[in-house]
């Protein structure tokens, strides 16, 4: 969805279109063949970071409930993480389209919706793990969601171009509160309405409801516009979080299996993969055969908080990614799979694909049990203080001068001194600091609260 933010003003232009999974960058000039706009953000942190004590918070393995003490962390779930974690950089690094603007460029085509997307189901796991024996889980929860959401709304105000996830992640978990006892019935019920009917809503609502200004939120718009920064949060930004809901809620019911089990690890990388492949083809009929693609040339499209799609822009649009909704002249819309767009169709797709993902890193990390776990080591690393690193990276990518002006150098940097200082950190044992510091203010929460 974006790129990086110290790239030649020659490269702008073919780099800043709306294609980037949350953690995008903000508008530039868009080349001519290419969709006008701004391009979302990667939602790396947020999942690992306040679920758990720090989102990684995946110490327990087994069913909620069972007895014992705390278990060791499950590698495969933070590998899956660092996974997700590198994939949103490349999106933030890379631009979304190749020098000439005519095609989307292979980090984009991989990552591009579904790095965000796995964050979020993977927050739902967190979640579960991390309140299955919570004295005061609702609490510990809150907690979590103000301090990401604080955190957000820092990184908002640096200028990063990119779009910030972290204050839609706070207000996730906030909508998730209600669902951390719920049963299996009631969070299938909550993943299904979200995936598949939420989308449908929000197509009859948005035309009645002002324009997105689709800007990062900051304490200063909270303060100065709060019910503009709210509508955006829940139904019209780049991640709207009634639709987001659903990631959350699918999650949570996977974080209910046996991890450990191999066969677990089998049916969510099988399963998974399957579920991506029908939503894609699906909407690949639904637009070919179907008639869709013709529709939506026909249409006077307007991409939401951004502009027209000109006819020629239509096909590099539906390849690269929207803005977190589509628009709604036609009905037609619903049917794409295209990154960032919150319809069924792209977040069923991204939903399995969070699954596959999890159940491979699982499989490897169950693979041979020590080689496998050795083999993941350094991606579970980042991915057990996601919070930390999507900070730094943010933080990195909003100042002059720190990295190399080529994407290609600019990624190989901070992908290498993330592995190789996570994995130094891991072995300390201790927490990242960002996750540390939150898991420390939950546990002051609860305590007081019990007290």
């Amino acid at each position: 969805m974006t790129h990086p933010p110290k790239r030649p003003a020659a490269d702008q232009s073919a780099a800043a279109h709306p294609a980037a999974p949350p953690g995008a960058r903000h508008p530039a000039s868009p080349p001519a063949s290419a969709p006008p706009g701004p391009a979302p953000a990667s939602a790396a942190p947020a999942a690992a970071a306040s679920a758990g004590p720090a989102a990684a918070g995946t110490a327990s393995a087994g069913p909620p409930g069972s007895a014992g003490a705390a278990r060791p962390r499950l590698v495969g779930v933070d590998a899956a993480r660092g996974v997700a974690l590198i994939g949103m950089v490349a999106t933030h690094v890379f631009p979304p389209f190749d020098e000439l603007g005519q095609h989307v460029t292979r980090s984009h085509l991989v990552f591009s919706g579904r790095s965000a997307a796995a964050f979020a189901v993977l927050a739902g796991v967190a979640l579960t793990l991390s309140t299955a024996r919570a004295a005061s889980p609702v609490v510990s929860t809150l907690v979590r969601a103000v301090c990401v959401g604080a955190i957000g709304l820092v990184l908002g105000a640096l200028g990063s171009g990119i779009a910030i996830i972290l204050p839609y992640y706070a207000v996730l978990f906030v909508l998730a509160l209600p669902l951390l006892r719920a049963s299996r019935r009631v969070l299938a019920a909550v993943a299904a309405t979200a995936l598949l009917a939420v989308p449908v809503l929000s197509q009859l609502v948005r035309p009645r409801l002002p324009e997105p200004v689709l800007d990062q939120p900051r304490f200063a718009t909270v303060l100065t516009s709060p019910l503009r920064v709210l509508r955006e949060l829940l139904l019209t930004g780049y991640y709207p979080a009634l639709a987001w809901i659903g990631y959350l809620a699918v999650g949570m019911l996977v974080g209910r299996l046996d991890l450990r089990s191999a066969r677990t690890a089998g049916w969510l990388l099988g399963a998974g993969a399957a579920v991506a492949g029908l939503a894609s083809t699906a909407s690949w009929l639904l637009l070919g055969p179907g008639g869709g693609h013709d529709a939506l040339l026909r249409s006077a499209a307007v991409l939401p908080g951004v502009g027209p799609i000109p006819d020629e822009s239509l096909d590099l649009t539906l390849d690269s990614g929207m803005f977190g909704t589509t628009p709604t002249d036609t009905w037609w819309w619903l049917a794409v799979d295209t990154p960032h767009s919150s319809t069924p169709f792209d977040l069923v797709h991204t939903t399995g694909t969070a699954l596959a993902l999890l159940g491979a890193a699982l499989l490897v990390a169950g693979a041979g049990r020590t080689a496998g776990r050795v083999l993941l080591l350094p991606l579970a690393a980042i991915g057990s203080m996601t919070l930390t690193w999507y900070t730094l990276h943010v933080a990195v990518m909003s100042t002059e001068g720190l990295l190399p002006e080529t994407p290609g150098a600019s990624y190989a940097v901070q992908v290498a001194l993330a592995l190789v200082v996570a994995t130094a950190w891991r072995a300390t044992g201790s927490r990242g600091p960002l996750e540390a510091a939150i898991a420390a203010l939950a546990r002051a929460a609860t305590t007081t609260r019990t007290a």
